[in-house]
């Protein structure tokens, strides 16, 4: 069965980035990209009626959006397509969360990859924005973000930072587990934590954890740090890993991880791609 990847895109280089990362990361699957661009119209109208087809401000819009959706089709044509992979283009009129949820929806998609920055560089914008958004509230659909400075190259590692209080599920990790599969990178598991040892709870969520990646090869990792994000920046610079994954369980970990001072000071998830799965219980 085919795969099925959404791609949104704002047309910016960054979002290239994304799009040809995707396509090298499964290269060898087959795989029908979706590449969603979602429009929205800057006239405010009176009595704050949105604009309807047939306004000249939403039919500017939409011309705009299909005009970049033809544009990236030949640029995708002119980097090399592989002849496994098929590509479709959707424009929709709504935020980009938004028509994003929609057509996870709609198509039953199978994973989201999307740049960490849009049409600005600027560090500011990261946070707030449409990547972190669709990271932190597409729940259903795991969402793996590519920073706009990365080319493609297999991950020498992904690093999975846990404290082991996680019921896993085969379910959640599979994206994670198919990733490692297909690119043999190993699977580095890291617990930050204050004090050593682990509790026996703690010790059966691990095995529990084990059952999940078997067939996969993987190691587990301890630093006695009080801060995880001191701890997860300094494992993956020490080791110079090329992957996080996390599982995003009702946002405590999501908002200790991406916090706006250690984005803008240290330029941490702007380095290494970041792939988000869901506690489906949430």
């Amino acid at each position: 069965m085919k795969k099925k990847i959404l791609l949104p895109t704002d047309f910016s280089k960054n979002s290239w980035s994304s799009i040809a990362y995707a396509s090298e990361l499964y290269k060898n699957e087959e795989v029908d990209f979706y590449v969603l661009n979602a429009f929205q119209t800057d006239s405010i109208f009176p009595n704050f009626f949105p604009p309807k087809p047939g306004d000249e401000a939403y039919e500017t819009a939409k011309e705009k959006s299909y005009s970049g959706l033809e544009n990236l089709l030949e640029k995708i044509k002119d980097f090399g397509r592989y002849n496994n992979h098929e590509y479709y283009t959707v424009s929709s009129y709504n935020t980009p969360l938004n028509a994003v949820k929609k057509f996870i929806e709609d198509k039953d998609i199978d994973i989201v990859i999307v740049s960490n920055k849009g049409e600005t560089n600027d560090l500011d914008t990261i946070i707030g924005s449409n990547t972190i958004n669709m990271m932190e509230k597409v729940r259903n659909c795991p969402v793996l973000m590519i920073p706009s400075n990365v080319t493609f190259k297999i991950p020498n590692e992904i690093v999975f930072p846990t404290n082991f209080e996680t019921h896993y599920k085969k379910r959640e990790l599979n994206y994670l587990y198919e990733i490692s599969k297909i690119t043999k990178a190993p699977i580095r598991i890291l617990h930050v934590g204050k004090q050593d040892g682990l509790s026996e709870q703690q010790k059966n969520k691990r095995m529990l954890l084990e059952e999940c990646l078997d067939g996969l090869e993987y190691s587990f990792h301890y630093l006695k740090e009080t801060d995880i994000n001191e701890g997860l920046q300094l494992f993956v610079e020490s080791r110079e890993s090329e992957m996080i994954t996390f599982i995003n369980k009702k946002h405590v970990f999501f908002d200790s991880v991406f916090t706006k001072p250690m984005v803008k000071d240290l330029g941490f998830n702007s380095n290494v791609p970041v792939l988000a799965l869901h506690d489906l219980k949430n």
